[in-house]
């Protein structure tokens, strides 16, 4: 693994430009940022090696698919020992309306965002399945009215000296 701070300028740039768009070519990449082609793809190429790209995707609009519903479910386990941890994350990982899932501090164990269809969709979800996982002691939903902000991009920044 590259230390965090081993990124130079121009790997975050080369960064910052796939973030924008994944599916520019060598060529226009290596303009932006100021290097010849054959050292912009190198440097591509390592920062897929090491992980710091780990994939390329498509974003898709959730509201073109139908997919209108934003909930963020916090949920609470009767038992935080990693037995029952790894239990929930493993049942979670499997159900596909859940968008995100973070281990937390606080009140609740779990922060969820589930995307769905509809309220009809999300009380289904939630009576069949999530409070059904083996653990689930507690279950708290609020709903999303729209984003404000949504971004996919990781800020590169170079952190301050």
């Amino acid at each position: 693994m590259m230390p965090k701070n081993a990124l130079d300028v121009i790997d975050r740039k080369i960064i910052d430009c796939l973030q924008s768009d994944g599916r520019m070519s060598n060529q226009e990449l290596s303009e932006r940022v100021g290097l010849s082609p054959s050292p912009c793809l190198r440097r591509v190429r390592q920062l897929e090696a090491d992980g710091t790209i780990s994939r390329y995707v498509a974003l898709v609009d959730p509201d073109k698919m139908g997919i209108s519903v934003t909930a963020f479910v916090r949920v609470r386990l009767d038992q935080q020992d990693d037995r029952h941890l790894e239990e929930f994350e493993t049942a979670v990982a499997g159900f596909p309306e859940v968008m995100e899932c973070y281990l937390m501090t606080g009140e609740a164990d779990y922060q969820l965002r589930i995307l769905v269809a509809s309220l009809t969709q999300f009380e289904d979800f939630l009576r069949h399945r999530l409070t059904r996982v083996k653990g689930v002691a507690n279950v708290t939903t609020s709903f999303a009215l729209r984003p404000v902000i949504y971004k996919t991009s990781v800020p590169t920044l170079l952190p301050q000296q």
